[in-house]
């Protein structure tokens, strides 16, 4: 079974656009593009490579522009270069107000910039959001945070019907906010019931109705309005820390979802906060301190972890989230979309639970699904039943992924965090084609175009393809 691969965009782009984080809709495929070439290194098909400061961001594609986010020092950079030569036609920079807490394998430039008309908009964690037009005129800014998240905010913002949306889930006051993508006031802000999260969103033009902003949080994924930030339907069953990307094809939202401790046969069932306090709160204050919980319903990792707001105690709220985390299970999920309210139980057509992705996203391509985990473990699905077709390592790529594989004339491309660029027959069934090595970290998502393949690594950008 083929899918419709591509909703209607909201605005017009050409055939070699990648507009944001995974391309047209976010889908990781570019449909149009044609061939690009299999065997390629930082010196062979190379076009051209351009030095660019660090960052993590994954190259944008419009016009004859690409953007990319960087830093340097207290400078929060976003500039952009030719797409033909590679050189540099514009860089902006803001300097950071605070640094926020990140994971190691976070960066300060990791989110990735969106694009609408004339306009490119930039997040960074440490200052808010800035918008400039193509020319790299400043257009405004917005500061938010500071923010209270174990790894640091890093969701990229995504653009649909002249609103730039971003979310912050956090430990404490998580929230989703739709901008004027114009004047760069807030239009609605709507809370979020979650925790710590690094998942982006996705946006769903359905037949009729509002467009939707899908957003995965913690143990939960959520279709909100464009127009004024209702919740319009939500799915339970995620785990805790969401960071991979959704996707959708012909109807159907795929999801991966997993944090450790939560693949099947890791679960722990915890009693709810009233039986818990009536055995462990022996000073009766109404929380728990470390010495109080007994070992078994101890965290298994650090306390700040469960202790959302940092005090040193779990409260009521703090128990729950940590309940339900004990609770969850790592898994895939196909979820039609559509429907209002708790659609769990109607709309999630299958999950799969084993071997599954960190960051990458899934990638569905030509009806089966791809999933790239850490260890260089690919496993392969059938998108409309999630039977498995094949699961196997990278043999030559045995590596840990972060960036999430993408899609043309019937190849999947995926990068290792150490620069082995994979490329595999796009059939359940699949094969290794090549192993091209940059010698270089990789984080970022490639972007496609028109025979084109733009890998960034560390510290450069290459364009790959074949002379015209």
């Amino acid at each position: 079974m083929r899918f419709p691969l591509l909703p209607l965009l909201a605005f017009s782009l050409t055939a070699g656009d990648w507009p944001q984080l995974r391309g047209p809709a976010g889908s990781g495929l570019c449909p149009d593009c044609g061939p690009v070439p299999t065997e390629f290194g930082p010196q062979k098909y190379r076009l051209w490579k351009a030095p660019v400061p660090e960052g993590k961001s994954s190259p944008v594609l419009v016009g004859d522009q690409i953007f990319l986010t960087a830093s340097e020092g207290d400078d929060l950079i976003t500039l952009s270069l030719n797409r033909t030569s590679g050189k540099e036609l514009w860089r902006r920079a803001i300097r950071a107000p605070k640094r926020e807490s990140q994971h190691t394998l976070n960066h300060r430039a990791a989110p990735t910039v969106a694009s609408g008309p004339n306009s490119v908009f930039a997040f960074f964690a440490d200052f808010g959001l800035a918008a400039y037009d193509f020319a790299g005129r400043e257009l405004w800014r917005l500061p938010l945070g500071p923010f209270n998240s174990q790894h640091g905010i890093v969701a990229s913002p995504v653009y649909a019907e002249g609103r730039v949306v971003l979310v912050c889930d956090q430990d404490t006051d998580a929230f989703i906010v739709a901008v004027d993508a114009k004047t760069g006031r807030i239009v609605w802000k709507t809370p979020r019931n979650v925790i710590n999260g690094y998942s982006t969103p996705i946006i769903h033009r359905p037949a009729s109705g509002p467009v939707q902003i899908i957003a995965p949080g913690s143990y939960q994924l959520t279709a909100y309005s464009i127009l004024d930030g209702e919740q319009l339907w939500f799915v339970r069953g995620l785990t805790c820390q969401p960071k991979s990307a959704p996707t959708i094809a012909g109807g159907t939202l795929y999801f991966s979802g997993w944090t450790p401790g939560n693949d099947a046969g890791q679960q722990v069932d915890l009693p709810p906060y009233r039986e818990a306090a009536a055995a462990a709160d022996t000073n009766r204050d109404g929380k728990f301190s470390p010495e109080e919980l007994p070992q078994p319903w101890k965290p298994t990792g650090t306390w700040r972890a469960v202790d959302l707001d940092r005090d040193g105690f779990l409260n009521e709220r703090e128990w729950t989230f940590f309940r339900t985390r004990r609770a969850s299970r790592n898994a895939i999920l196909a979820v039609k979309l559509g429907g209002k309210g708790d659609v769990t139980d109607t709309h999630v057509l299958w999950k799969y639970e084993k071997s599954l992705p960190d960051v990458p996203a899934p990638l569905v391509m030509d009806g089966v699904v791809f999933l790239v985990r850490s260890g260089g473990i690919v496993t392969t699905l059938d998108a409309v039943t999630g039977k498995l077709l094949k699961q196997a390592r990278l043999t030559g790529a045995l590596e840990d992924y972060y960036s999430s594989p993408v899609g043309v004339d019937g190849k999947v491309f995926v990068a290792s965090e150490h620069g082995k660029v994979v490329v595999l027959r796009a059939k359940g069934e699949w094969e290794i084609v090549a192993i091209n090595d940059f010698d270089a970290d990789i984080y970022a998502t490639p972007a496609l175009s028109a025979g084109k393949l733009y890998i960034r690594t560390r510290d450069a950008l290459y364009a790959i393809g074949v002379e015209k």
